[in-house]
């Protein structure tokens, strides 16, 4: 349980690995960019060459994959038995694939996406939703809690998923409200780090407007924690899930056009708090 393998040194594999460094654990880690490779061996982590080779060295492997393709490749590479407790945000449908494929060589997959951004990432304020194979689960908590504050167990394989597009929903809606909410303030008048600290403190306060509030005080959001290009990735799943069960989401709906301006102006490799940026533009704000 002392070694963990993290396949994924992205935004949020690379802080999770951090942590875990600090909490104690050996962590194997594998990406295909190099450079990422490099930053976890500064952290105090052992680079390895395939995802073959982290599975070797651990028996918990993390995955924080960009894409569904990238979780079957992982999937069909793995050999060594092991629990692999998958994080990213992907259709419930291909982890499904991915776990049979896993099932067959004797690998358990845990579905567990996280809640937080890459900032919150950092400091360990992440929520873990898992589900799947309770045992499995339970095994792997001393993990959790070594990169998050707190995780839950939701069942059956796929509701840790379903939690996920629940939350994602409301960071999108929360994200643009407090975007809409600084640019009025700032049209009339109003100092923006003023803003934060007093509509902060307020009832119309978010979790989405404490942690973005200080991109959007600065207008700066090179320093990403959720690229514009990555969250449409999630935008696109959320939405195709809540059609496929024929929910309505009038607000989120509204969201997506924001983040689609934002792509269109630029900012794709920027964080997600620039659709400030946008309703600045479209509010004819200068800074």
């Amino acid at each position: 349980m002392k070694a963990v393998g993290v396949i994924g040194l992205g935004i949020m594999g690379s802080a999770m690995s951090a942590n875990l460094v600090k909490a104690g654990f050996t962590v194997c880690g594998y990406d295909i960019v190099a450079a990422r490779c490099r930053v976890l061996k500064k952290a105090g982590g052992k680079p390895a060459g395939s995802a073959a080779e982290v599975a070797a060295r651990a028996r918990v492997l993390i995955t924080s994959l960009p894409s569904a393709d990238a979780l079957h490749q992982i999937a069909a590479e793995l050999e060594t038995q092991c629990t692999v407790v998958e994080t990213s945000t992907l259709p419930i449908e291909d982890k499904r694939l991915a776990r049979e494929t896993l099932a067959k060589k004797h690998i358990v997959l845990l579905d567990c996406p996280l809640s937080g951004t890459g900032a919150q990432a950092k400091t360990k304020d992440l929520s873990v939703y898992g589900s799947g194979d309770k045992a499995a689960f339970s095994s792997v908590i001393p993990v959790l809690k070594a990169f998050s504050r707190s995780h839950y167990y939701l069942g059956e394989f796929g509701n840790g998923s379903k939690m996920k597009y629940v939350a994602n929903l409301l960071v999108a809606i929360h994200n643009v409200a407090a975007a809409e909410a600084f640019v009025l303030g700032m049209k009339a008048g109003l100092d923006p780090q003023t803003i934060l600290e007093v509509a902060g403190d307020g009832a119309g306060s978010s979790r989405m407007f404490q942690v973005r509030g200080p991109q959007m005080v600065a207008g700066r959001y090179d320093q990403a924690t959720m690229k514009v290009e990555v969250w449409q990735k999630d935008m696109k799943i959320i939405g195709e899930y809540a059609t496929r069960l024929g929910v309505p989401t009038p607000l989120f709906n509204a969201s997506a056009a924001i983040y689609t301006a934002a792509m269109a102006q630029g900012f794709e490799k920027q964080d997600t708090a620039a659709v400030c940026a946008v309703l600045e533009a479209m509010a004819r704000i200068r800074r």
